[in-house]
């Protein structure tokens, strides 16, 4: 049932722009495997091989521990409403942070969000398509303001404190690059 692609289609362009959620994995060589939910407007399609997503500050820093040791990511979107769609980006990322030219190139493509913490830039090397069948139909309210609001009330300092505290080290040991 699934068909594979070698680039973004308009019709996915759309799709992805109008999904509320999609999820991110990555994964070492060995280790933990981390799959994440991602909300909010902190998702771009560059072209129809390539998207940026922007990373808020959350628990931990998995993700960018991993793309340092091993640069695979995949990126799912499932369609809750309309036409049951699931769509997977396979291929390879890099995270940049506040202090490179990446991130001043890019940041203002997204809406202002305290807690950003890095861009990563996704290279597209394969699409895949699925039906979502088996995927629930559910209604989309709104999304939550609570992660931003608790990283404006941390301010620039706290934020940092919490980064040191909590994101510098990765669930199985490994460092991030928060702290550089």
């Amino acid at each position: 049932m699934g068909r594979q692609l070698d680039k973004l289609t308009p019709a996915l362009i759309d799709f992805i722009k109008n999904q509320k959620l999609f999820f991110v994995a990555t994964a070492m060589e060995e280790g933990s495997v981390n799959l994440s939910p991602k909300g909010l407007d902190s998702l771009r399609v560059l072209d129809e091989n390539r998207v940026i997503w922007l990373n808020l500050t959350g628990s931990g820093n998995e993700t960018s521990t991993h793309l340092m040791s091993k640069n695979r990511i995949t990126i799912m979107f499932c369609a809750f409403d309309g036409d049951p769609i699931i769509l997977r980006l396979y291929g390879s990322a890099q995270a940049y942070r506040s202090n490179t030219a990446f991130w001043k190139e890019h940041i203002d493509l997204f809406p202002k969000m305290a807690g950003s913490r890095q861009l990563v830039d996704v290279k597209i090397d394969l699409i895949q398509i699925s039906c979502g069948m088996g995927v629930p139909i559910m209604e989309y309210k709104h999304q939550r303001q609570s992660l931003v609001d608790w990283a404006e009330n941390q301010g620039e300092e706290g934020l940092k404190k919490y980064w040191s505290k909590k994101n510098t080290i990765s669930l199985d040991g490994y460092p991030t690059d928060i702290a550089e």
